[in-house]
């Protein structure tokens, strides 16, 4: 019985020494969270996107040999080999069965279909 008020004596002192600390160093934390944002660079900022392997923007309402290339990550001269290869990768990582998204599989799907031809 004393033993188990003891350990929860030291509990909760370690419980307050802990909140100390952490309310102690908050202020110094915060300082530099606010230094390290004002650092980052803005994401709608064009110059940011300039060397990004993402394609900014949506579909196109057609689909055509440049976008089916994007969707697949290969170039629009592919052989059909690596078209099929590129869309199974995509395919498994993306599957609706899997927890991807029913419209992003079907693009996926679509510029495979246009790239085969």
């Amino acid at each position: 019985m004393s033993s188990s008020l003891i350990l929860a004596g030291l509990g909760m002192a370690a419980v307050g020494f802990g909140g100390r600390y952490v309310a102690r160093t908050m202020p110094q934390m915060a300082k530099k969270a606010e230094e390290a944002l004002k650092q980052m660079p803005q994401i709608n900022n064009s110059e940011a996107w300039a060397n990004s392997k993402y394609y900014k923007g949506g579909f196109d309402p057609k689909m055509n040999k440049r976008e089916a290339a994007l969707i697949l990550g290969v170039s629009p001269m592919a052989p059909v080999k690596k078209v099929r290869d590129a869309h199974k990768k995509i395919m498994i990582q993306n599957h609706p069965d899997r927890g991807g998204s029913p419209y992003i599989a079907a693009k996926v799907n679509e510029a495979k279909d246009f790239l085969d031809k």
